[in-house]
């Protein structure tokens, strides 16, 4: 079967379509990532790092090149709609399957929120007159509708944005190196790795906590294994592929924006109000005027639909628990190939989030520290899932797993993440341990009740 076959064969266990290509998971995967994903957040980690925002995307990417790695592993053994769901579940047991489907959910929910509200600000940066969370509830509106039309209709339209989200990234490289040749740099050429401001080895991993946003799209790719032709192996390339060519343009874009960023890392941190447009205003203040308004507008767009294909995984999550009996049965309902119940409630959870976010001055950074604790702890428990299935369960049938793959990779992919964790906010800590007490309690009840049936 090629790459351009379509097939609209129904999985007769899921009600999923497999209609979707490697064209089509890349598209969703780079969609959901965003290839100028730092715009929104480059001010945030500025701050927070000390100004070595570019060293903060070469750690992410090494970090997250682990995890990725884990999830072309286990995509294979369990190509599934949960996603981790599965995979811990068929690596770790019942028990942690659960938590890592209740942890990726916190993640999944919030994510397109935070995207919403990336929108919201480019949107505003272009429209003062209109509020931000206006702008947030009509890109969450819009993209919903077109999530309801179907997964290939999405891919299509999405296709059209990542395209033009491309051709006005290469315009900013292209902008950037012509200013910086001519005028020269505002900071230090190596402060985007060093820090305009002494190096923080702490701090750098405080933002990485943060930064580890940008990439989550690429584990999105791997909801998608029951719409998917071609088999697991094209899943597992697609997450490959997508968190590579991601951290090549992360790391080239805030090299750029930071050295021609006029204010320090240091007045951002005293700031936080200017955090959310502060690589709007280095591209106004360097640049001009039109090149601020060519990246808001593709960020505008781009940002509304990586939240589109967010929003899409995030019902894919909801369905599968669901058709596990892990959350309410209707939320494994199917209309014509589409989760619409699940897209429905993953939708409105999302624009609760993001309105009350857009909102507040300190909206985007609360909420960014939240989504990641989410997503980092359901990463570590598959990188466990790895070694429990291929270095523990299979050992009983003879089968010799691979050192390095199945047990030292997983293992420093998960050391690697704890340390972030202990380095997050406090605030997404006490979230995250909510959250995760909160899905304790749940898990609990729903044993307590099979033990009473039983």
């Amino acid at each position: 079967m090629t790459g351009t076959t379509r097939t609209r064969e129904t999985d007769g266990h899921s009600g999923l379509r497999r209609e979707l290509g490697f064209r089509d998971l890349v598209v969703y995967g780079l969609l959901f990532i965003a290839p100028m994903a730092p715009v929104g957040i480059f001010g945030t980690l500025d701050a927070r790092s000390g100004g070595a925002v570019a060293l903060v995307y070469l750690v992410a990417t090494v970090a997250m090149a682990f995890t990725a790695f884990s999830y072309a592993q286990m995509v294979r053994v369990a190509p599934q709609a949960g996603s981790v769901f599965a995979y811990a579940r068929k690596g770790l047991g019942e028990g942690p399957g659960f938590v890592a489907g209740w942890m990726a959910m916190l993640d999944y929910l919030l994510i397109p929120a935070v995207a919403y509200l990336f929108a919201g600000i480019a949107m505003e940066a272009l429209v003062p007159a209109v509020n931000r969370w206006v702008w947030t509830v009509l890109a969450v509106v819009l993209t919903t509708l077109l999530n309801l039309w179907g997964v290939r209709a999405a891919a299509r339209v999405g296709f059209a944005v990542l395209a033009m989200e491309i051709v006005v990234l290469l315009v900013f490289v292209v902008s950037a190196v012509v200013v910086l040749v001519r005028d020269g740099a505002q900071r230090g050429w190596l402060s985007p790795l060093t820090g305009d401001t002494g190096f923080s080895l702490g701090a750098v991993l405080g933002a990485v906590s943060v930064a580890v946003l940008s990439y989550l799209g690429f584990d999105a790719i791997a909801s998608f294994a029951e719409e998917v032709t071609g088999g697991s192996a094209r899943v597992a390339r697609a997450v490959l592929f997508c968190l590579a060519l991601a951290g090549v343009l992360f790391v080239a874009q805030t090299y750029l924006v930071a050295l021609l960023e006029p204010v320090s890392s240091a007045e951002l941190a005293a700031e936080p109000a200017r955090q959310g447009s502060a690589f709007y205003d280095a591209v106004d203040a360097s640049v001009g005027g039109w090149l601020h308004d060519l990246v808001a507008t593709s960020k505008a767009v781009g940002a509304a639909f990586a939240a589109l294909a967010g929003q899409a995984a995030a019902g894919r999550l909801l369905f599968a628990m669901a058709r596990d009996r892990r959350l309410p049965g209707v939320l494994a309902r199917t209309d014509a190939g589409v989760p619409r119940v699940a897209l429905l409630l993953a939708a409105t959870v999302t624009m609760v989030a993001a309105v009350w976010a857009a909102r507040r001055d300190d909206g985007m950074d609360h909420l960014v520290s939240v989504v990641n604790i989410g997503a980092l702890t359901a990463f570590v428990l598959l990188h466990a899932s790895v070694v429990g299935w291929f270095a523990v369960r299979r050992s009983g049938t003879g089968a010799r797993p691979d050192r390095l793959r199945h047990v030292v990779l997983p293992v420093v992919g998960a050391v690697i993440l704890v340390a972030v964790i202990v380095e997050a906010a406090t605030s997404a800590l006490v979230v995250g341990s909510l959250w995760l007490a909160v899905g304790l309690v749940v898990l609990a009840v729903q044993w307590g009740r099979r033990d009473g049936a039983a």
